[in-house]
């Protein structure tokens, strides 16, 4: 990645969408939301942090601000289809089917995205325990 400059060009990208660190935010959620649909969380880190933090730091985004978004946006990965790891496991422990789980899991699903956009919008959510170590 460092070779092809996957970085610089992925700032780039995303400069000419936007410069508005708010809408870099959103986009990132999105792009971390569908990519949680189909990946494991340790794989998405590993991918995804070296490309995203350099866009998070020209946007003067906190790197511990955006790390936690990362998890969040990982933890619903997993428990969102097709690859849902933890909603597998819980149907194969509960003995149900994945749409009876499905069906159950919406409101707490939906609190999880209203987390993510709270912590998302106010960064001193995720940040003022570091802060207090700083």
């Amino acid at each position: 990645m460092a070779y092809l400059q996957v970085q610089t060009s992925a700032v780039a990208a995303i400069q000419s969408i936007s410069s508005d660190p708010i809408v870099v935010l959103l986009l990132i959620n999105l792009l971390l939301l569908v990519l949680g649909t189909f990946m494991d969380m340790a794989p998405m880190i590993l991918i995804c942090t070296p490309v995203l933090l350099p866009i998070v730091k020209a946007f003067g985004i906190d790197p511990v601000h955006f790390g936690v978004l990362l998890i969040l946006n990982a933890g619903i990965g997993l428990n969102t289809p097709p690859v849902g790891t933890v909603l597998f496991v819980g149907c194969a422990v509960g003995k149900i089917t994945i749409r009876e789980a499905m069906r159950t899991i919406w409101p707490f699903f939906g609190a999880s995205v209203v987390v993510l956009l709270l912590v998302t919008y106010i960064p001193a959510l995720s940040l003022w325990l570091p802060g207090l170590f700083h």
